[in-house]
């Protein structure tokens, strides 16, 4: 065993955290592995989420500060965005291209679906939210009935309270001014940006402006601090290694307790895919082709000599704790470690762009929100216009800059989408179920179009390691 490549290491404690969830779940242990293991999971992503802010700070002072010529910051800034900007519409556009063709909400009974719509149609009229498909079922006679039952039975005041807290949080975010996000960026105390993961943003901004300012200052001012911040930095990085052997264990550990939480039997989790089948396959069809096809494919467009086994052996580490953390940011210094020893990447490069893009770039989420929103106006016989499509890949991209690089924040972001087209946020509790492995899945496409990025930039930048 000792032997082994990590990523290998880690993908065995992945597997025995899995079939011991359901072993468990079948001789009736959950609450064992609820209390005695899955806390060796959680402390595992908080071990990766303390160190990562830190690990940030220090990387990108001590690579911009290394910079000979500052002013290629702001072109490297600027490519950076730009690629960003490119995967993440590249990722909307194939998940609305894959929702489309497959049509999962459409395998769902008709009657189900009538009735979901009539329910719709009823929020409209509460709501007053515009229908427009030009489809009126509360109009017909024939639905009368089932919609005097749906109203009497009160399940549409009880879908609307599941997600209420989550609604306030979204319209609150959607009430901000547009340039509220840029207002954002700017930290007012830094020691509280730190000590918060939540504003990582506002950590890039200081730790970029606080290294563009010591690169320029006079060499016999800078130098201490530059051999300071470089010496915190390497301390970071031996913390990472050193907890990166325990992560087996901490991946069987994490692994057991998400399974052992989702249902109290194998029977009932098999129950909860079983009827979001297709949504789920849908998913994990687009997020496959990103990350089997899109990514590995700009990767040998734009770096000479990258090999399609080699890219996945190098990423495979970062991919595998993503699937078990579900959190870009915890993920983050696995990723540096990786895109740096691996591919190849200057610290220059990889300490400001993969940062950003943990923050920012979020492929997997975005594809995620075009699928769902769809899917759900298909489950309740909505014909989306491509107009409101569009609007759908327009707010997810810039949605995608705010959604917030933990587990769960997406869904704040798809009840917005949601708002944006006329559809009834409290639909969200649709998808709760399978949420959480899928939010694992697209993660792991997350952390790729980070790497693929980075790498290409320093590829462009001649800041790439010749093998």
């Amino acid at each position: 065993m000792k032997n082994l490549p990590l990523h290998v290491k880690i993908i065995i404690g992945l597997v025995l955290g899995i079939l011991w969830a359901f072993l468990s779940s079948s001789l009736g242990w959950n609450q064992f592995t609820i209390d005695w293991i899955d806390p060796f999971g959680q402390i595992f992503i908080r071990l990766l989420k303390f160190i990562a802010v830190p690990l940030v700070l220090f990387s990108i002072i001590d690579g911009v500060s290394g910079l000979n010529d500052t002013s290629s910051l702001g072109r490297m800034g600027a490519k950076t965005l730009a690629l960003y900007l490119v995967t993440t519409v590249s990722a909307i556009t194939v998940g609305l291209l894959v929702v489309n063709f497959i049509a999962p909400g459409t395998h769902m009974d008709d009657s189900q679906r009538i009735k979901n719509r009539i329910s719709y149609e009823i929020w409209t009229q509460s709501a007053g939210v515009e229908i427009k498909d030009g489809k009126n079922f509360l109009a017909d006679p024939e639905y009368r009935e089932m919609a005097e039952a749906l109203v009497a039975s009160g399940e549409l005041e009880e879908a609307q309270q599941n997600v209420e807290e989550k609604v306030a949080v979204a319209k609150k975010q959607k009430e901000e001014p547009p340039l509220q996000f840029v207002v954002d960026m700017v930290p007012e105390n830094i020691i509280l940006s730190i000590s918060d993961n939540q504003l990582m943003l506002q950590v890039i901004f200081f730790a970029i402006f606080f290294g563009i300012t010591l690169a320029v200052v006079p060499d016999d001012k800078g130098a201490p601090v530059k051999n300071f911040i470089s010496s915190i930095n390497e301390v970071f990085l031996r913390m990472v290694d050193t907890i990166m052997r325990a992560a087996p264990f901490f991946v069987f550990a994490l692994l057991a307790g998400v399974v052992a939480k989702m249902a109290n039997s194998p029977s009932e989790v098999f129950e909860i895919f079983k009827g979001l089948g297709s949504y789920t396959i849908v998913v994990l069809l687009g997020l496959s082709f990103m990350l089997f096809a899109f990514y590995p494919l700009l990767a040998r467009l734009f770096i000479k000599g990258m090999k399609y086994k080699k890219f996945f052996r190098i990423l495979s580490p970062a991919q595998f704790l993503a699937f078990s953390t579900s959190s870009s940011a915890a993920t983050l210094p696995v990723t540096m470690e990786c895109v740096e020893e691996g591919m190849g990447v200057s610290k220059n490069v990889s300490s400001f762009v993969l940062p950003i893009g943990a923050t920012v770039n979020m492929d997997g989420t975005s594809l995620y929100l075009a699928i769902a929103t769809v899917f759900l106006a298909q489950v309740h016989l909505v014909d989306l216009s491509l107009a409101q499509q569009l609007t759908i890949v327009l707010t997810a991209t810039m949605g995608s800059i705010g959604t917030a690089a933990v587990p769960g924040a997406s869904l704040v972001m798809l009840i917005i989408i949601l708002q944006t087209v006329g559809l009834n946020p409290a639909w969200v509790a649709i998808i709760f179920p399978v949420d959480r492995i899928l939010d694992m899945t697209r993660t792991v496409a997350n952390i790729t179009g980070d790497a693929t990025v980075a790498t290409i930039i320093a590829g462009s930048e001649d800041e790439l390691r010749k093998d």
